[in-house]
């Protein structure tokens, strides 16, 4: 990527937006079309409702062709490296939202590597957002090849519905809640010593919630989730994909749900979704 210093910011948003258009005017992107549920009892948790035909990655099925190798040209927004490109997610709910992507084939399931992290924290400085990462299907990942996936924001404008929550437990202002997860602050976001930040937390949130090394085993020990912004880095383990018809990938934890026909929908007005994550992650302190 270009230097840090002297280069506009939002430059990778303003080429993902731009792609966008390109691209849903040939057919290679396909925006999903949804629309917000009003669900008492699930505030602060934005729930919304699948319109369009459901994807195939949200449906079940046998082995899939890898979209990744090579990915479709269409979708391209910028090779960021000899190792990593930026290429739009084919489905979006929202716009801009990118996925980072290697070049070469890394697994889903393997872990992340400091060159993963310091291209998260280039891409950071330029375009903040909302990034997850789902480890593998029973984290509600729907491809095995390595994506880490961002949602932009605007400045001032909230990465998603628990961020209040995230820094208020931070703050110790906030209840803890009852899986099995690590929150820690960030501090270097944007700056020099990001990609470096990310990595320590990345495991030290491992080694705290039992996963492994990278230096003892050959991938992580469960199926986790990655859900960070600017301010703070959350990792979650699982244990399993879904509940009640309802497929939990990282969002789920970021307070963002998306519903389908399949839902149960009286589950989750009976029960909330903190009691649907409780549900499909680890227990634990």
């Amino acid at each position: 990527m270009q230097p840090l210093q002297g280069r506009p910011k939002a430059r990778l948003l303003e080429a993902a937006l731009a792609r966008s258009e390109a691209a849903e005017r040939c057919g290679a992107l396909v925006p999903l079309d949804t629309e917000i549920v009003a669900m008492a009892g699930c505030e602060p948790f934005v729930v919304r409702r699948l319109l369009s035909a459901t994807p195939k990655h949200l449906r079940s099925a046998g082995p899939r062709p890898n979209p990744f190798l090579p990915w479709d040209a269409e979708l391209e927004v910028e090779r960021l490296s000899e190792e990593h490109v930026l290429i739009l997610n084919k489905f979006p709910v929202q716009r801009g939202h990118v996925l980072l992507i290697p070049q070469r084939w890394q697994p889903q399931a393997g872990w992340l590597t400091s060159l993963d992290w310091q291209t998260v924290a280039d891409v950071e400085a330029d375009t903040p957002g909302l990034w997850f990462f789902n480890s593998c299907a029973a984290a509600g990942a729907s491809q095995p090849h390595r994506h880490l996936q961002l949602l932009p924001r605007g400045p001032g404008e909230v990465s998603c519905p628990l961020a209040a929550a995230c820094q208020g437990q931070l703050a110790g202002l906030e209840p803890r809640w009852p899986w099995h997860y690590r929150l820690s602050p960030r501090q270097h976001s944007g700056g020099p010593g990001a990609g470096a930040e990310l990595l320590e937390l990345y495991h030290r949130h491992q080694h705290e919630l039992g996963l492994g090394s990278p230096q003892q085993h050959p991938q992580p020990l469960d199926p986790y989730n990655l859900v960070l912004d600017p301010h703070w880095f959350m990792t979650v383990v699982r244990r399993q994909e879904h509940l009640a018809g309802m497929s939990i990938n990282a969002l789920g934890f970021a307070g963002c749900l998306l519903i389908t026909a399949e839902s149960d929908t009286d589950w989750l007005q009976r029960h909330g979704p903190l009691a649907l994550l409780e549900a499909v992650a680890h227990h634990g302190s």
